[in-house]
Parts: C-alpha cells; sequence; structure tokens
C-alpha cells in the first residue's frame, strides 16, 4: 500500500513539474520574441531610407559607349533622389555624397556600403547603378532584389512600375538575384536600381542629361515612397 501510495505521489510530482517546466518555457518564450520585437522597434528607422550611389573614386563602373562613367552618373541620380525624398520629410542617409570609394579594394568598399546600411537599419536600401550588355539594342530601367526578401521584391516592383510609367517603351521587369554582394548580406530589404544601359547610345546621351536623370530619381522617389505608403 505504501508503495503504491509512494509511486503515486511520485507520479503526481513529475506531473506538477511538466506542466510547471512547459508553462515555464512558455513565458520564456514569449518573452523572448517581445523582447525581440521591441528591440526591432528601437533600431528599425521607418522613415529612414539609404541611398547608395555605386562605384566611385577609382573605381568608374561602366564606361559608357559615350566615354561617360557609371560613377559619375550614379551620384547625380543619388543626390537628386536625396533631395526629393527630404522634400517628403524623409531621413536619407548616403553611402557616399562625393567621388570617393569608401576602402581602398573593391571587395572593401561593398563590405563599407553593407555595414553602413546594416548599422541605420533603414526601412528601405536603394543602391543605383546603370547596366551595359553585349548587345547594343538593349535599353531600359531594371531594379534588381534578393531572392529570398520578401520586401525586396515588394520594394523592386514598385520601383519598376514607376520606372515604367515613365518610359513606356520599356518592358523589363523586376528580377530575383542571390549572389549580389549588396542583396545577398543586408539585414533590410535592399534593391538595385539599373537606370538604364551605357551600352546604348541613346539611352546613354540621355543618362548624361541633367533634365532625364531628373526623370529617373523622380521616378524612383515615387516607387520609394509608394513601397513606404504600402507598410
Amino acid at each position: 500500500m505504501r508503495k503504491r501510495l509512494k509511486a503515486a505521489t511520485t507520479a503526481a510530482v513529475l506531473i506538477i513539474l511538466v506542466v510547471l517546466c512547459y508553462t515555464a518555457g512558455e513565458y520564456l518564450r514569449q518573452k523572448i520574441q517581445e523582447s525581440r520585437e521591441t528591440v526591432g522597434d528601437i533600431q528599425r528607422n521607418e522613415n529612414m531610407v539609404v541611398i547608395d550611389a555605386g562605384h566611385g573614386g577609382k573605381d568608374p563602373g561602366k564606361i559608357a559607349v559615350n566615354e561617360s562613367l557609371e560613377k559619375e552618373i550614379n551620384l547625380e541620380i543619388a543626390l537628386k533622389i536625396k533631395k526629393n525624398l527630404e522634400k517628403e520629410n524623409i531621413e536619407v542617409v548616403m553611402t557616399r555624397t562625393t567621388d570617393e570609394r569608401l576602402s581602398d579594394t573593391q571587395v572593401g568598399d561593398l563590405k563599407e556600403r553593407v555595414k553602413l546600411i546594416n548599422e541605420q537599419n533603414p526601412v528601405l536600401a536603394v543602391s543605383i547603378h546603370q547596366n551595359s550588355y553585349q548587345d547594343e539594342s538593349v535599353k531600359g530601367p531594371q531594379v534588381f532584389y534578393y531572392t529570398d526578401s520578401k520586401e525586396g521584391e515588394a520594394a523592386a516592383g514598385f520601383i519598376q512600375k514607376a520606372l515604367m510609367e515613365m518610359d513606356e517603351e520599356n518592358t523589363k521587369q523586376i528580377k530575383a538575384n542571390r549572389t549580389y554582394y549588396l542583396l545577398k548580406n543586408t539585414e533590410v530589404p535592399v534593391v538595385i536600381a539599373e537606370c538604364g544601359f551605357l551600352s546604348n547610345y541613346e539611352e546613354a546621351e540621355k543618362l548624361v542629361s541633367q533634365e532625364y536623370q531628373e526623370t529617373v530619381a523622380a521616378a524612383i522617389t515615387e516607387g520609394i515612397l509608394a513601397y513606404m505608403d504600402s507598410n
């Protein structure tokens, strides 16, 4: 009788311990999740956008058929986007505002850009670039995003839509990518906006004009704002 009573008591104690452990585990899990969300809310700046002007300094990027340099076009468009966003009271952080590279090496430069973007933790980062292709007839802006980023895909869609409305002849669609260093190493939504093809003479000529740069910048700004409004 005593043995059975002892066994029953032991079983009851074990059951109570299991219930307590489960309850404590669930409580701890909930608190960890709440802590993560709170930290995310504190760190994430929902009113900030990082604009990255690709290349710079001794890295010219692509050299156009009209001898213009990608790094210069990138910076001009990026600065115009910054101006547009600031008019909408959006905080803008630039990876560069002058003709410079952020490191002595290309890999180091990319690492510095990624580091800056991750540290700022903006709602979105947009990297401005120009494209090139062996077929000189190919032209038109196209936006790239990281394959596994739903937010990046959404942002790319808004920006591509605005760029297509700017140029009705452009039929290019957003494109997923998982190999670009900037896309795969950042912790926030990032897109790469290839504003045109420097291998196409007609487009290269437009891209060096202030008027067309303003048009491109306005379209990208519109896409950024549309994405921010959707969140």
